[in-house]
């Protein structure tokens, strides 16, 4: 048992970033964390973490302690789930991570707001717009947006669809006029989403089922997206942006909608987690509310 012991709280001690910070949360001294630690190291015959007078970081054989000890803590927790499944609070911490604007925007509301009703239940949300390890980095699911590559060992679900429009503000349609048709576009100035040093195009379903891409003429080029709405309300050109990032612009006239008679490109949002023959409560909760919440949110 007390082995087990050892093993929890080195597994906390990663995932709360040192020994101060688990210390905190487990409500034990500092001293008392690294003791444990310690013999850890000791019994294991290895270093788990390089310590410096400020920080803890793990070694390479701590990574592989970890990732392994991970996998059973997950299954203590699957077990204490299982038992709770039938009770109605949801407790326990869930680790999501999430793209930066839409995570701001759309997700990281509805499910802070399950904190009012769930006491018992901790958020650690991450922002990020990079495609992390779910495993390796410890997140319960992840959002992700756009077409998901095939991974046997995860499992998605549609928690949101997205439908694009084209913008410009008052001031550059009465200067350059009114786009109608897409081929109206090769005649302005466009405002383009750049990433990975590469265009992103413009994507316009057509009636065969096909995507057409347009590749507009730009002299601006931005990596995000509310800076290429805020270029938009300033006159720098055309904005192709989701529909519920462009709406409080549009609302406000800020920003007017462009070529509404031609059919939008839609793409899903997508709740990701690993697979596992049974959902966490406090997973299904999160990735339920998402789904019956986001919509209204995406027109």
């Amino acid at each position: 048992m007390e082995q087990l012991k050892g093993i929890a709280i080195f597994v906390e001690t990663v995932e709360a970033g040192g020994f101060s910070a688990a210390a905190k949360k487990l409500n034990l001294t500092r001293s008392a964390v690294g003791k444990t630690i310690a013999r850890l190291e000791e019994r294991l015959g290895v270093r788990l973490f390089h310590r410096t007078t400020r920080s803890q970081s793990l070694t390479e054989e701590g990574r592989f302690f970890y990732e392994r000890c991970l996998r059973a803590v997950e299954e203590i927790r699957l077990g204490e789930a299982l038992l709770e499944s039938g009770r109605r609070e949801v407790r326990g911490k869930l680790r999501v991570t999430m793209p930066v604007l839409f995570g701001r925007h759309c997700a990281a509301p509805i499910l802070t707001a399950l904190l009012d009703e769930h006491p018992g239940l901790e958020l650690d949300l991450a922002f990020n717009d990079r495609i992390v390890d779910l495993v390796e980095d410890g997140f319960d699911f992840a959002i992700r947006n756009g077409p998901l590559k095939d991974n046997p060992d995860l499992t998605a679900r549609v928690i949101a669809r997205q439908r694009m429009t084209v913008c410009a503000s008052p001031a550059y349609l009465e200067k350059h006029g009114v786009p109608q048709t897409l081929e109206d576009l090769a005649h302005h100035e466009a405002i383009v989403y750049r990433r990975g040093n590469q265009d992103r195009p413009w994507i316009f379903p057509t009636e065969s089922g096909s995507a057409r891409e347009i590749f507009p003429t730009s002299r601006l080029r931005l990596d995000d997206l509310a800076s290429i709405a805020d270029a938009a309300v300033a006159g720098r050109g055309l904005a192709w942006l989701t529909c519920w990032l462009a709406r409080d612009r549009v609302a406000s006239g800020e920003l007017v909608r462009v070529l509404t008679d031609i059919p939008a490109n839609i793409f899903e949002a997508y709740a990701v987690w690993p697979k596992s023959p049974v959902m966490l409560p406090k997973v299904r909760l999160a990735i339920d509310t998402l789904a019956k919440e986001l919509p209204p949110l995406m027109e």
